[in-house]
């Protein structure tokens, strides 16, 4: 079964909004799961527990900067 999730990630008082959520998709490289940037949001797509492990490390990654939105959706239907 695959999880595919749409997320955006929201830094709040900051004027380096870019740079955090840019740094914060870096941190799925390296994991077995496929994403594709785009202008909103990113989605992701793998093995439950990868997407769930990648959303939490865009989280923290942006979190290290401040505050942060994330808005997620995620649906396990076949493609």
């Amino acid at each position: 079964m695959k999880l595919c999730a749409e997320v955006s990630l929201y830094p709040l008082k900051t004027n380096d909004a870019s740079s955090i959520i840019n740094n914060s998709i870096q941190t799925l490289d390296g994991k077995e799961i496929e994403y594709k940037v785009g202008s909103i949001s990113t989605h992701i797509h793998g093995k439950p527990e990868t997407v769930w492990e990648g959303l939490r490390s865009l989280f923290e990654e942006a979190e290290a900067s401040g505050e942060v939105n994330m808005v997620v959706t995620l649906s396990n239907a076949a493609d």
